[in-house]
């Protein structure tokens, strides 16, 4: 009876033995997974903060912002403000303003004058400078064709008038009621001159 008793004990401290282990590990399992699950948390929020927005790569290789990728796009499409002369092989980008630092680089705008319509006036220079966009200005003929580039909008003009004003003359900048392109630049060795090119936009 005795053996018996003893037999029976050992077998119940077993039993609970093994429950309270399986209880334990159950426990510390839960416990070990869960700060595991919170440092995570934490590692991203390092990563990632609340207040930076993720960027992507768009087909380009350049990095935008997600919340701006489109606006950007449409905004690189539609930046584009250049003249082209066929006849002249001339593809020029144009800025804002007639000042030399403008023009060392740039075609350009007459700031008193319209972008997309009315009469467009547009100056470059054509010997001398760091660029001389309009060096063969003076080859234009009535009839050639000027391609003018705004704000992703493509406009023809066809050359109608040539000639030569006093460098106090503006009337060639005047507002119109026709779409016209005036482009301006220096005439040689005649400092109180200048040469000036007119188109009409043509009508598609």
């Amino acid at each position: 009876m005795v053996i018996s008793i003893c037999n029976f004990s050992h077998k119940n401290i077993s039993l609970i033995s093994f429950i309270i282990s399986l209880i334990l590990f159950i426990f510390l399992n839960q416990l070990f997974f869960k700060n595991q699950s919170q440092i995570f948390d934490n590692s991203l929020d390092k990563v990632i903060p609340d207040n930076v927005n993720i960027e992507i790569q768009v087909p380009n290789n350049t990095t935008v912002n997600t919340s701006i990728a489109q606006n950007s796009i449409d905004t690189v499409e539609t930046a584009i403000w250049q003249i082209e002369i066929p006849t002249i092989n001339l593809v020029a980008q144009i800025a804002d303003g007639t000042t030399t630092e403008v023009m060392n680089k740039y075609v350009g705008h007459f700031t008193e004058t319209p972008k997309d319509s009315g009469n467009i006036g547009l100056a470059a220079h054509n010997r001398g400078y760091n660029v001389n966009y309009f060096a063969n200005l003076k080859s234009l003929k009535e009839k050639d064709l000027i391609v003018y580039t705004y704000n992703g909008k493509v406009s023809k003009y066809e050359v109608d008038e040539i000639g030569i004003i006093k460098d106090t003359d503006w009337s060639k900048l005047e507002d119109t009621n026709e779409n016209k392109l005036t482009l301006i630049t220096c005439l040689e060795n005649e400092p109180e001159y200048r040469r000036y090119v007119q188109a009409t936009k043509i009508v598609e």
